[in-house]
């Protein structure tokens, strides 16, 4: 079986190599970072590295995220 290379957009792969989630899946449209203990700060860290390193993505939440401790961040 061969090993499938995922391709992503420059801004989202520079987004986890800096945020280094530990649990993420890969999305058409982003990705989907889960298992988070502290939703709400990791959620505003995520934002500052989007702003501090003026990437075209956003975070994205809602309830149902939040019975998993998830988030996405998702290409503009």
């Amino acid at each position: 079986m061969e090993k499938q290379e995922v391709n992503v957009k420059s801004d989202l792969q520079q987004f986890i190599d800096k945020f280094e989630p530990i649990k993420f899946k890969i999305m058409a449209k982003g990705v989907e970072i889960r298992g988070i203990n502290d939703i709400h700060r990791n959620i505003t860290q995520a934002k500052e590295i989007i702003e501090r390193m003026k990437l075209k993505l956003v975070v994205s939440h809602n309830a149902e995220m939040l019975s998993y401790r998830g988030f996405e961040v998702n290409n503009l």
